[in-house]
């Protein structure tokens, strides 16, 4: 996941593609290191372009959306609209494979002349800028002042020159050959993919990996490999030959902008396809703006979700580990209780056979006759038979309390062990602030977090997922035990189809028949849902419980979500629901 010189390839490409020979209608700065410029276009239509200069996420792609800019603009702002309103952009360019575009603008001054400037968009994470400079490469202002307090390298000042500060030994992967690849590598000593990107400029440790996946050499041996034999020699061949070719893919402009998601979370993107990802969801783009603005803003969801419910998490977690420390100590005590039943034998079989022994002996050779196996019960020497008969008794007696009590307290801490994993599931699969809610009123009714002063119930606005199966039937999945309760017992009738994974927690999945006999591919579809929405998610085969949902019932007092059901089939299925579309409700 990165921002590297082959993705402001890809970006330079479509901005030439659409705005080249616009006009700058609007100029905006939302934000203090953000501009966003309204451009209207050749074909008399117009477009946004949103550029950042954020230190954690600097970014340039085009938008649908607009964003609300200060009563007051600031200077910079206010410079860029003096110089450039109703300029002309002439051309957009990149300086070699650097995170570097450049907007080249033509406009009329005060005397009406033609003059000719740039807007730099410097894309350098904390050192990311956006400069305004003259045709003589003068600069005018920039977004970020940097001095020479900030910076010993460039200072970035109204009057000063500007320049692309080369701080370290890259060279241009766009202009690479054989002779100077293969010197390159045998120079260093170092991880293969590590040498990519540290040796050529614009070559993200993402596309270093791909290149070496695509190479079949394993990124992480040393480059030391090459300069061995043969062997090394055909491994180098095969490396500069992926590289050459993802080169030539971005000289000719060959892009294929795609995401990949794991566990339906975006985790990383490139202006190439991704062939190392096999395993996992691609989804392509037909242009990389759209996949830059999609997958921050989702990846911006997933981490303010988190963030929101680190609190819950907690909450849960503390509450769970006290739950499964207190089961597991149950269950050791559990098992010693498995003695009982020898106890009452010996006691039974002493007052059987009590008068074969006398005081001061130490064992009692006897006939169990429940197995008709001979067995020596060991005695007290200091207790006549029928006392140590009665002893016998009284461990059985105190085992089997023992084991009545825990029965009845390993269930009850059992049920809430699953209870606390299944809120554990509705965190995980939870996208909206109001998903939430419902989660902590689940906790606060359940006694784990306190209900504060007067504070009434809160009100819910989120609602279950709404699918829509290949075949066109609808399907619900609930988003927490509140939902999935919904779901269960008032949207869903006596003949539609209820899922979930077997002794697994997640979600109730219900498929809507309207009545009509539903397609093995109806089955499927709401399998691999309840499969995806659960602990499960991600795995290549999970088994899925599904039966009508009159077989489903309620035990009377029982924690929200939970269900009993003893007429059901199984299937096992997998957790990819790629192939289904999520309606807005």
């Amino acid at each position: 996941m990165a921002f590297d010189g082959i993705t402001v390839a890809a970006v330079v490409k479509e901005l030439k593609d659409s705005l080249a020979g616009g006009r700058i209608y609007k100029i905006a700065q939302p934000e203090n290191d953000e501009l966003l410029l309204t451009i209207k276009t050749n074909d008399g239509g117009q477009r946004r372009l949103l550029i950042s200069a954020g230190a954690s996420l600097p970014l340039i792609y085009l938008t649908e959306k607009n964003k609300v800019s200060p009563m007051t603009a600031p200077g910079f702002c206010m410079l860029l609209r003096k110089h450039l309103q109703n300029g002309r952009i002439t051309d957009i360019t990149q300086p070699g494979l650097e995170r570097i575009i450049h907007l080249h603008i033509e406009h009329l001054n005060e005397m009406g002349d033609l003059c000719h400037k740039r807007l730099v968009v410097e894309l350098m994470g904390k050192h990311s800028n956006i400069i305004f400079v003259n045709d003589e490469d003068m600069i005018i202002d920039s977004i970020k002042h940097i001095s020479g307090m900030v910076s010993s390298v460039r200072e970035v000042l109204p009057g000063r020159s500007y320049f692309i500060p080369h701080t370290q030994e890259k060279s241009d992967p766009l202009r690479a050959d054989l002779p100077s690849f293969r010197q390159a590598l045998t120079d260093k000593n170092m991880p293969v993919y590590k040498a990519l990107y540290s040796l050529y400029t614009g070559i993200s440790p993402l596309i270093a990996q791909e290149i070496c996946f695509r190479a079949s050499v394993d990124g992480d041996i040393s480059t030391a490999f090459f300069k061995e034999a043969s062997e090394g020699d055909e491994a180098l061949g095969r490396l500069y030959d992926a590289f050459s070719h993802i080169m030539d893919q971005v000289k000719g402009g060959e892009f294929a902008p795609s995401v990949i998601y794991s566990g339906g979370v975006p985790t990383e993107y490139a202006a190439l396809p991704l062939t190392m990802y096999g395993g996992d969801e691609a989804v392509s783009f037909d242009s990389v703006s759209r996949l830059l603005e999609q997958y921050y803003a989702e990846k911006s969801t997933v981490t303010r979700i988190r963030q929101k419910s680190a609190d819950l998490r907690k909450i849960v977690q503390t509450a769970l580990e006290r739950n499964v420390k207190k089961y597991d100590l149950q269950l050791r005590q559990m098992k010693d209780t498995e003695k009982k039943d020898k106890y009452r034998i010996y006691g039974e079989l002493l007052n059987t056979y009590g008068y074969e022994a006398s005081t001061g002996d130490k064992t009692l050779e006897a006939l169990n006759y429940y197995t008709g196996e001979m067995i020596t019960i060991p005695l007290d020497p200091l207790l006549s038979p029928s006392e140590n008969a009665k002893k016998y008794f009284d461990k059985y007696g105190k085992l089997k309390r023992t084991f009545e009590a825990l029965s009845t307290l390993t269930a009850q801490v059992k049920e809430e062990i699953d209870h606390l994993e299944s809120i554990q599931a509705a965190l995980d699969i939870a996208l909206k602030e109001e998903d939430l809610v419902q989660i902590k009123e689940e906790l606060i009714e359940s006694g784990y977090i306190r209900r504060k002063g007067s504070a009434k119930k809160a009100r819910f606005t989120s609602r279950p997922f709404h699918y829509l199966s290949s075949d066109g039937f609808h399907i619900y999945v609930g988003k927490n035990n509140y939902q999935n309760d919904e779901l269960t017992f008032k949207l869903a009738t006596g003949g539609d189809w209820w899922f979930h994974t077997k002794g697994i927690p997640g979600s109730h999945v219900i498929i809507k028949s309207e009545g009509a006999q539903l397609p093995d591919t109806a089955f499927e579809d709401a399998a691999r849902l309840a499969a995806y929405y659960s602990k499960a998610r991600g795995q290549d085969k999970v088994e899925i419980d599904y039966t009508e949902k009159k077989n489903v019932k309620k035990p009377n007092g029982s924690k929200p979500g939970f269900v009993v059901y003893y007429t059901n089939y199984s299937m096992m299925i997998d957790s990819d629901i790629s192939g289904l579309k999520l309606l807005d409700d």
